[in-house]
């Protein structure tokens, strides 16, 4: 797409400058100028024109769906290995291509990432993907938006998969959105199911509406069909003894206009959540901030992660990073603690595939009760530490 001024139209009253959100418009000469840099076709200054001056023009792809081929995942890593929904995303991935009778291929991006014998590498192959491709540049050293951006358009644009998918963490919430409005196509985020129809096309299913209802998604004519997927949903793919290829490339990004300073580690979570085995979470019952110590506590007898609904992380008690729901992490647990929490909706979005959950809260009535394999009902700070007594005296 491109924008442009009628200049022939434009008087210069500036009602375009007040409503662009980038500061990308400024009056010089009596005439409206656009920052090319600076925009990125939202397109809030076209309506307000009260000339017709601006005008967006949508450029006419000669690609058709048909010349898209292929499930392709994006390969992301942590400390140089690869992050386990990627394991989650071969599973599924590997599904869908499997019914569209196409390849699976993963990729990665970074500074000098694993090489291609590497068993990182042979672990995704095993575990469905066809092909692996590596693309290599020092500006991939530390997950910048704009590089990664640059690098995974390059890819896409490359290798025309028809389906291209990403977890729904940090990273992959920042760049495939991007990706989505560099290539001009659709995007469906935090999906909890993926399907294809009889016409060959991806369903996506993801929450609506708080929750309340699941909708359905369909890319019908842009190409690739894009979504990214929430961690701990799908089942991980498993290991078989299978064959695949690995493509090493090289690729220089366009000059960016941010760095990387350092990485900030979050001192308060002891144990990553998302990885868990055992989550000990509070809520708004809590009452007062201190009161997540004994939360603290608890979860260091058990060798648990401590989390959080969202009314804590809300009234800053406790940092974002421990938040569990719809707006947080999705956790799947071999048990979950629900501490003084009621069991909204949203929250019940992102703990509800745990193994086991108990609750633990004074209101009988409370919703989390409802889908509770154990229900305490009592006063959270007489309960809790009579439970850490027990597990002292247990060890």
């Amino acid at each position: 797409m491109s924008i442009k001024v009628i200049t022939e139209s434009c008087n210069g009253c500036g009602d375009c400058v007040s409503v662009c959100p980038y500061e990308a418009i400024m009056v010089e000469k009596e005439k409206a100028q656009i920052d090319l840099d600076k925009c990125t076709l939202c397109g809030a200054c076209v309506p307000e024109c009260p000339l017709g001056a601006i005008v967006i023009k949508k450029g006419i792809s000669k690609e058709k769906p048909s010349d898209y081929f292929g499930v392709m995942i994006f390969g992301e890593t942590i400390d140089n290995g690869v992050h386990k929904v990627v394991y989650e995303l071969l599973s599924k991935g590997r599904e869908l291509a499997d019914k569209l009778k196409v390849e699976l291929s993963v990729s990665f991006i970074g500074d000098d990432i694993f090489p291609p014998d590497n068993k990182m590498v042979d672990g995704v192959i095993k575990r469905g993907a066809d092909k692996v491709y590596i693309l290599r540049n020092k500006a991939f050293k530390e997950f910048l938006v704009e590089p990664y951006t640059d690098a995974l358009v390059y890819l896409i644009e490359e290798y025309k998969p028809e389906i291209v998918l990403a977890g729904a963490t940090s990273e992959g919430r920042s760049l495939l959105p991007r990706v989505a409005a560099r290539l001009e196509t659709g995007l469906t985020a935090d999906c909890t199911g993926l399907d294809i129809n009889e016409d060959g096309l991806l369903v996506q299913t993801r929450p609506a509406f708080g929750g309340n209802i699941m909708a359905k998604i369909i890319c019908e004519h842009k190409r690739p069909q894009m979504a990214t997927v929430r961690y701990k949903v799908m089942e991980e793919a498993l290991e078989k003894e299978r064959n695949g290829d690995v493509i090493i490339d090289e690729f220089e990004p366009k000059p960016h206009k941010t760095r990387f300073l350092k990485k900030k580690i979050d001192q308060t979570q002891k144990v990553n959540l998302e990885d868990a085995d055992i989550i000990v979470s509070g809520g708004r019952g809590l009452q007062d901030p201190k009161n997540f110590s004994l939360l603290q506590e608890l979860a260091n007898l058990l060798g648990a992660a401590l989390g959080s609904s969202r009314p804590p992380v809300d009234d800053d008690w406790i940092p974002y990073s421990h938040q569990v729901g719809q707006t947080g992490k999705t956790v799947r647990p071999k048990i979950y603690i629900a501490c003084g929490i009621s069991g909204s909706i949203q929250h019940l979005a992102g703990m509800s595939s745990s193994d086991y959950i108990i609750a633990i809260n004074k209101d009988p009535d409370a919703p989390i009760f409802n889908i509770a394999d154990l229900g305490i009902v009592g006063d959270l700070f007489e309960v809790v530490p009579e439970l850490m007594k027990r597990i002292k005296n247990g060890k």
